[in-house]
């Protein structure tokens, strides 16, 4: 797992089969204190919001999630952090 923090959200005007009614978020991933680079995770839990701690899972894992055929998704968004002490970079 990883961790991250939400910065926004993704507007889609046409969504894959499967994706309808699930939110996508714009997240910045965090390693080691140090803010990395945006991608777009799908939120399971249905309540992220920006400004948010979150771990998220990738790859195959990221799909499995949703439970649903074929769900193209690179990186889902599974839980929150309540506290995160590593001072940010």
């Amino acid at each position: 797992m990883n961790a991250g923090r939400v910065c926004g959200t993704a507007v889609c005007t046409v969504k894959a089969q499967g994706l309808e009614g699930i939110s996508l978020l714009v997240v910045q991933k965090i390693e080691q204190g140090r803010l990395g680079g945006l991608f777009i995770a799908a939120d399971a839990t249905g309540q992220a919001g920006a400004g948010d701690f979150v771990y998220f899972v990738g790859s195959k894992e990221a799909a499995r999630v949703f439970r649903r055929p074929r769900v193209p998704l690179d990186a889902a968004i599974v839980g929150f952090i309540d506290q995160y002490n590593e001072e940010m970079k």
